[in-house]
């Protein structure tokens, strides 16, 4: 069963919601706090293109060793207030926890080090590859896959991770297929249903990981969903309007993990946190124009607007011009959030003009843009959040959302192509062909949907 339950927004006056601040902040061991009232910097990094082998772990170790000393040596240069440094982990190193462990500690030690000389302030989000896809994984939650990342997370806890994150993939089978022929029952069905079931028992075992080891359950990421649908809209295959859609909807399903016990901050790549914020008051990392290098986006500003750590998403140690990428990126989310915090310090009018600015340059020119206005966020999280139980909220808010932009659309608010917006309709009318009845629709999908890809057994159906 749930522990908390979140019937009402945190934030109902839009005026008090901005970046850098949270009503329930996170304050880390060392006492750096986040959403306390500054936006920091959350550098995100990976290996250049390598094969992680046991021969290959003492190079991994020395690659993950330079990139920390590089951003730290960095961030003191720039005078950063403090930053958080996140490692997604790869595959291999899930699947062998003793590596990922390994390259927690290596990467730990040098920031501790930091910190004892030079006051450098800084914390370590961990976030585990969800390693259980493919033929051999029999259960979701039995089995070596999800040992393996159990014993990662408690491993990389008790080796210095101040952060526990992951961008688990629960439904990931069913939603797929949804985003490829744009269907909102499959979608409905992969986030409120499988989504759902499995975000309350991996985050249930997630908080009691971070309650024995004194680490911080951090929250999800519906990045192989809602970011999945943004790329393939950007790239022309899906309609943005059906991005935007499914966006809202990931939002119910992120939104478990703090159901069952974590408190954020929320992971950079679910642009969904927007809501998490408005619905608990946590604080968000975010990711916009910075994590270019990792992929493109239309919410490159926006989604700056309302974020408490700033994120580059993920780059790879590869050498550019000024230096590693790892340290570039660094560095240039240092300087935006320099000027955010500058905002800030001068009073809350600068900062709601700073966050204004960011909203209004991008809102207006995408649907999956505007749908993270905070306005727009206070308005369908607030209806979105009436409703009782996962399967009727993740429903309201496709409701909610087609109805918003349909409006947003009448008002020129937002541009929408016309081949585009005639897809809320199709979207609407597929709502309103699902069954009321949650039992019902389960029944209906479990029939419509069993595959090789898809066995309900996985998920105890």
């Amino acid at each position: 069963m749930s522990n908390k339950k979140f019937n009402d927004l945190v934030y109902k006056n839009v005026d008090e919601l901005v970046y850098g601040s949270s009503k329930n902040p996170v304050t880390c061991k060392n006492g750096m706090v986040i959403g306390g009232g500054q936006i920091l910097p959350e550098v995100n990094f990976t290996l250049p293109p390598m094969s992680v082998t046991k021969q290959t772990m003492p190079e991994v170790l020395r690659q993950y060793k330079g990139i920390i000393e590089d951003i730290c040596k960095r961030a003191k240069e720039l005078h950063v207030p403090g930053f958080v440094a996140e490692i997604e982990l790869l595959p291999p190193m899930t699947f062998n926890p003793a590596w990922g462990i390994e390259i927690t500690k290596t990467v730990r030690d040098v920031m501790y080090e930091y910190e004892a000389k030079h006051g450098l302030k800084s914390a370590l989000r961990i976030t585990p590859n969800d390693i259980r896809e493919g033929k051999e994984v029999t259960h979701m939650w039995h089995g070596e896959h999800w040992e393996n990342m159990l014993k990662t997370f408690e491993g990389c806890a008790n080796a210095g991770a101040d952060f526990l994150s992951i961008e688990s993939i629960g439904g990931k089978e069913i939603h797929d297929d949804a985003i490829m022929f744009c269907d909102i029952s499959k979608s409905l069905f992969a986030l409120s249903i499988l989504g759902t079931k499995d975000m309350s028992k991996l985050w249930q075992a997630i908080v009691d990981i971070a309650d024995k080891t004194g680490t911080i359950a951090a929250g999800d990421t519906a990045c192989g969903f809602g970011n999945t649908a943004m790329v393939l809209a950007d790239r022309g295959y899906v309609p943005r309007v059906f991005a935007a859609v499914v966006r809202v909807m990931t939002a119910v399903r992120s939104l478990v993990a703090f159901e069952e016990g974590a408190v954020g901050p929320h992971k950079d790549c679910g642009y969904e946190g927007v809501y998490i914020k408005a619905i608990t008051g946590s604080p968000i990392s975010m990711e916009g124009k910075s994590s270019a290098c990792a992929h493109l986006s239309p919410v490159g500003n926006i989604a700056a607007a309302l974020a408490d750590l700033w994120s580059n998403e993920s780059v790879q140690n590869i050498k550019l011009l000024g230096g590693m990428a790892p340290t570039v990126s660094l560095e240039q989310l240092a300087y935006d959030c320099r000027l955010m915090n500058t905002a800030t310090a001068k009073g809350s009018k600068y900062s709601i003009l700073i966050r204004d600015l960011l909203s209004d340059s991008d809102s207006k020119l995408d649907p999956q843009a505007y749908i993270l206005r905070p306005d727009v966020v206070v308005k369908i999280a607030g209806e979105m959040i009436k409703e009782n139980g996962h399967f009727n909220r993740t429903k309201r808010a496709a409701q909610v959302t087609i109805d918003e932009l349909r409006k947003a659309i009448a008002d020129k608010k937002v541009f929408v192509e016309e081949k585009d917006s005639m897809w809320l309709d199709t979207i609407e009318s597929q709502l309103e062909l699902i069954p009321a009845d949650e039992e019902t629709f389960i029944q209906q999908m479990l029939e419509e949907n069993e595959s090789d890809k898809f066995e309900p057994k996985k998920y105890d159906m």
